[in-house]
Formats: C-alpha cells, structure tokens, sequence
C-alpha cells in the first residue's frame, strides 16, 4: 500500500542513526527483513516465515532464524512463557503482516514492532521504580558521569583533539552534521577503549543492571545552531533514555506533539518509534548520555527472542555466517525487486550482490 511504501522510504532514510545512538546495524537489518508484501497464499503457508518473495540470503536469515527461535520457545515455555508476539515481528518483519497502526499523534511504527506495547512518546522513568528500577540510582549518580565527563572534555582540548572527532560522521546525512557521538557500547558489545576513558561511568552502569537493548550507548553532542530534524526509527521494543551532561539553556527535544527540555543531571526517556527531533538554538554545544535498554513490558523469552534475531543479522552483516543453499525455493527472476530500490536493493549490495 502507499501507506506502506512511504514507511519504508521514510525508515530507510532515517534508519542509518537516530537520535538513540543507533549504528550500521539498523539499515542492513531492515533490509534483510523489509521486502515486497506477500501474497495472499504467501501468508497462508503452514511454515512460520513465508517465503514467496525473499532472495536466497534472505530466506537463509530467516531459516536460522526459525530455527533457532524454536529452542528458544521450548526453554522458555516450561517457564509458561510464549512467544508469539516475536512469530509475529518476524512475520511482519519479512512483510507477511501490513504495517501496525498507529497508537496515538506522532507514532509511527514500522515493521519492526513487537504487539502489544505500552506506547508513549515520553516516560517518567525515575518514577515508575516498577519498570525502571535502576532509573532513580542513575540519576542519583549523574554527578559522578558528570564530572568524569567534563574530565575528559577538558583533556581532548588540552591535547588539541576531539572525543567526538569521527565516531559517527557518517550519520550527519541523516542527523545533521551538528550531531555526533562518542560509543560506549555498540550491539550489545562494551567498546573497550572507549570505557576505558570512562571507567566511572561504565562501572556504574554495568552495576545498574539496566536492560540494555541492541542499539547501543553512547555521548552525544549537538553543536551550537544545530538539530535533527523528525524522524523515526519505528521500532517500539526498545526505549531511550538520556541523561543531561552540560545543557545550554533553551535545547529542546519534541517527542509525538510534546516538547521538553533537558535538565543537567536529569532522565528524559522516551520511546523513538514516536517522531521527535531536537534543537540547539544556543551558542554552545549540548551534551547528553544516551541509553537504550528493552521496552518493559517485554518478557524475558521475549528479550532473548530479539537478542536472537538481532545478534544473528549482525554476524550476517559482517560476513560471520557463510551463504548456504535455503531449503525453501526463492522466488523467480521475473518476481525479483528491481535491484538497488529500497531496502532489498540495499541488502543485496550489502551482501556482494550488487554492483
């Protein structure tokens, strides 16, 4: 539908890196999981993943998905546990099911959604000790950050460098050029270098015991007269939360129709799968902590469903799994998406198909 199309051109643009701290990760997945909506009799096949219209590396991913996904279920449903709602995200994912719709102004959601959710654009974290019961201790130990921070700011401009100098100057397509970031974890795995510049900051974290999700965290920083402009990265399951560093007065974050300021010290939380974009109208740059951790509302089975699906389309991306004939037929040639439009064509570059 037109619906669906203006979607995913939207995702594929915004997808390289928004606002929380995302990486490479983001487009090549969407491009293994994002193709042509099935047919009808596509989407009645008795098999979990449809496979009518996907190339053969796509439905290799898929298989191993399935697969695995099928000791996942058998461990965590003798805890009563389910995990259908991920047989659904995969079946969406692969565009069996149409785009969920919207849960409220501002939200839009991609075929990377979890049903069911709790959606809001902004959530009161260090209040709700219930979902986020490492939110209050964070922010009762900002300073710590704080100062270990400004540290080492002070040290890069002693040493004539910068921290931000070029961790994620690629993204400025996407987040303007006045955003960068300085990664302290990327796809579930701790920078070590990075931490080390920051052993306060990472010893407090890991101690917290956050639910920390695929995406990453990160410093970021936005450059004076600077913003990125609305995006979303349409995916609920995973939240964001910054954490105020040194915050000009007058930066903004609008999240859904709702626009706040961050506050030194201070959580903002909120959930990317909302349109939001930020501004620095001031003449100093805006710092912030970014965290992304899992929606709580996901069950454990769930988390490692998604970990699963995750951690197996990043050692396809970096070349970990080697291509192996799929046991399902792919589609015909004349069936085919035009090489190099959207995200399949992205996928089939990514992987040596392309040009």
């Amino acid at each position: 539908t037109m619906r669906m199309m203006i979607s995913y051109n939207m995702l594929y643009l915004a997808a390289a890196a928004v606002l929380s701290c995302s990486c490479p990760m983001t487009s090549a997945f969407q491009a293994i999981s994002v193709v042509r909506p099935a047919t009808t009799a596509a989407s009645s096949t008795s098999s979990l993943f449809a496979t009518k219209q996907l190339t053969p590396r796509q439905l290799q991913f898929w298989e191993d998905v399935e697969e695995g996904l099928v000791g996942i279920e058998s461990y965590y449903e003798k805890q009563g546990y389910s995990m259908d709602r991920i047989k659904t995200f995969c079946k969406r994912a692969q565009g069996d099911l149409p785009l969920p719709e919207p849960a409220s102004a501002g939200h839009q959601p991609s075929e990377e959604h979890v049903d069911g959710l709790t959606a809001s654009a902004f959530w009161d974290a260090t209040a709700d000790a219930t979902n986020f019961p490492w939110a209050a201790e964070l922010e009762a130990n900002a300073g710590v950050i704080i100062e270990e921070f400004e540290q080492k700011l002070l040290q890069t401009r002693t040493d004539d460098s910068s921290l931000f100098s070029g961790d994620s100057a690629w993204q400025s397509n996407v987040m303007g050029t006045g955003w960068s970031a300085f990664r302290l974890q990327r796809l579930g795995v701790w920078n070590v270098k990075n931490c080390a510049s920051f052993p306060k900051t990472y010893d407090l974290l890991k101690d917290l015991n956050i639910p920390l999700a695929v995406r990453g965290v990160c410093f970021a920083r936005q450059t004076p007269g600077s913003g990125v402009a609305p995006h979303s990265d349409g995916r609920n399951f995973i939240l964001t939360s910054h954490l105020g560093l040194k915050v000009p007065e007058g930066c903004w974050i609008k999240a859904g129709d709702e626009k706040r300021s961050w506050e030194e010290g201070k959580l903002i939380t909120l959930d990317t799968s909302f349109e939001h974009s930020t501004g620095n109208p001031t003449d100093a740059d805006r710092h912030v902590l970014i965290i992304d951790f899992w929606h709580p509302d996901l069950t454990i089975a769930e988390r490692a469903g998604l970990e699963y699906i995750y951690d197996l389309r990043n050692k396809f991306e970096n070349g970990e799994i080697p291509f192996r004939q799929p046991k399902a037929k792919p589609q015909d040639d004349d069936e085919e998406e035009e090489e190099g439009q959207g995200l399949a064509g992205l996928w089939k570059a990514l992987t040596g198909g392309g040009d």
